[in-house]
């Protein structure tokens, strides 16, 4: 396994919150964390079918933009009832002409496993799957989850996406209800940022 050894990481990502988590977990390797909005990259078509494919079309064609080390990460819901679904779909199931609506989407969620005719409780996981890229072509690959179930009524404000309605094991709030950074220490990109530091950095 390749080591980090640049003193400077393109985060492949336009999300300043994921962008914040990523260098608050990389802090104490001393490397500077810059943007793709900084950058002004373009965000490149996900055409793959798989998490790991798209996470990889965002490191590479980042660092080869670039001439820079850069991590992408592709994440996604997966509920066991609906065959996985809604998986490497999981924002395109909240786009609509005017932009994302997440309500929208966990509706969906509900509506589908009501019609599907399974009884709870409705398992689920979050999954994500990092891909630390560099110039060279070569990368590196990590993936975590978190597993859980799908509750409704929806609950808490917090977080984003399908959050409130994802209850993690072991837990009697939502991800939704959780305090954000406590929300980060358990989820699906913590699990594969555990394995990246792990593998890449320490």
């Amino acid at each position: 396994m390749r080591k980090f050894a640049e003193d400077r990481l393109l985060v492949a990502t336009h999300n300043q919150g994921k962008l914040e988590e990523i260098e608050h977990l990389l802090k104490p390797y001393s490397v500077s964390v810059c943007g793709a909005a900084e950058l002004n990259l373009q965000e490149p078509d996900e055409t793959e079918t798989t998490f790991l494919g798209n996470a990889r079309i965002k490191a590479h064609s980042a660092s080869k933009a670039t001439g820079l080390p850069a991590l992408a990460d592709d994440s996604g819901l997966s509920v066991a009832a609906l065959n996985g679904a809604p998986g490497v779909y999981t924002a395109d199931w909240a786009e609509t002409e005017t932009g994302r609506d997440f309500d929208m989407a966990m509706n969906k969620v509900h509506v589908l496993l009501k019609e599907s005719g399974n009884l709870e409780p409705w398992l689920a996981k979050f999954c994500c799957t990092l891909v630390l890229a560099w110039p060279d072509g070569h990368d590196e690959v990590f993936e975590g989850e978190v597993q859980g179930r799908i509750v409704w009524p929806q609950r808490g404000k917090n977080g984003h996406g399908y959050d409130p309605i994802f209850l993690p094991d072991g837990y009697n709030v939502t991800f939704g209800e959780m305090d954000r950074w406590e929300k980060n220490k358990i989820s699906h990109r913590a699990d594969a940022f555990d394995k990246l530091v792990t593998g890449c950095f320490d």
